[in-house]
């Protein structure tokens, strides 16, 4: 078996886009690999094939970021042909073929609908898909529900229980420092296991700072008295508006603050004339997963995130 990135080949990304993109987990299509190539965010180098002693081509996998990103970011579509007998362990070797090129372990997402567990074929190729990425070294798992906004769905005007302002860096800093407290998001928990509190707070600012979104969206979210309640960080993909990061501080939990800070966000990005906003929460997420329901938005796929531990 041979383990080789589309740029090793001349014809390697017209291969690529003649995978078939088929299977039960959803796979990208020749087309949109046409675009996200036009746009800089796949790469002939992230592209890697899995090829038998012919030059057969029995499985593919696809690594994302974004346009300026030196690595990519996430592992976007990984397939093996039918034909091999053990799917998990081929598709273990290429991803540690293109970890051992790329010097890092991209995280991997799996896109699936709502409905997957109750479905023999895409349980049996998210089994695989799993096993295969754990034997690759992603061995934390994280479910998330993609949420999805768009104008029908409408925006909650402000009550006034909160003040939004504009904030320093140290401030925000601080704010990121407070959230991180209690927090029910499992990225949150599990990097709060190898460093603390104020070391998180900057990588999520540098996080955030490198988002498409801009620094002066951000908002530090008070109640009246000009107490820090929280903070709503509006933010965007390379495709559309994102809800990026809000959150609530511990002390101001339980009184239904969220709503009012996902709502400031929303009504930001409407007023922009955003088509559709997106957000993702884990599932086990349930007052956040419970707030954008309230909000109008709507569940549109559950990812299954692969990720190394820190």
């Amino acid at each position: 078996m041979r383990f080789r990135a589309a740029s090793a080949d001349p014809a390697g990304v017209d291969r690529a886009l003649a995978y078939a993109a088929d299977g039960p987990v959803a796979a990208l299509s020749a087309e949109r690999i046409r675009e996200e190539l036009a746009g800089n965010r796949l790469r002939p180098e992230w592209v890697w094939f899995a090829e038998d002693e012919d030059g057969e081509v029995l499985g593919r996998a696809l690594w994302w970021g974004r346009a300026d990103s030196e690595r990519p970011i996430a592992l976007d579509c990984l397939q093996v042909r039918e034909s091999v007998a053990d799917p998990a362990a081929l598709a273990a070797a290429l991803l540690a073929a293109g970890h051992a090129a790329f010097g890092t372990l991209p995280l991997y997402n799996v896109s699936l609908p709502g409905d997957w567990r109750a479905r023999p074929d895409l349980v049996g190729a998210v089994a695989w898909r799993q096993k295969a990425a754990y034997g690759a070294g992603l061995t934390r798992e994280i479910e998330r529900l993609r949420y999805e906004w768009t104008p029908a769905a409408g925006t909650a005007g402000p009550t006034g229980r909160l003040v939004f302002r504009e904030g320093t860096d140290e401030e925000f800093l601080d704010a990121f420092a407070r959230l991180s407290a209690g927090s029910l998001d499992l990225h949150t928990q599990n990097e709060l296991g190898s460093m603390d509190a104020g070391q998180l707070a900057r990588e999520d600012v540098a996080f955030y700072l490198d988002c498409p979104g801009e620094r002066s969206w951000w908002r530090l979210a008070e109640l009246p008295d000009g107490t820090l309640a929280g903070m709503a960080i509006p933010s965007a993909t390379p495709y559309h508006r994102n809800v990026g990061y809000l959150g609530v501080v511990p002390e101001q939990r339980g009184r239904g603050l969220i709503d009012e800070v996902l709502a400031e966000i929303t009504r930001f990005h409407a007023a922009a004339g955003a088509e559709r906003i997106t957000a993702t929460t884990d599932t086990v997420n349930t007052p956040m997963a419970a707030a954008f329901d309230r909000a109008g938005y709507e569940v549109t796929e559950i990812r299954l995130v692969l990720e190394p531990e820190a």
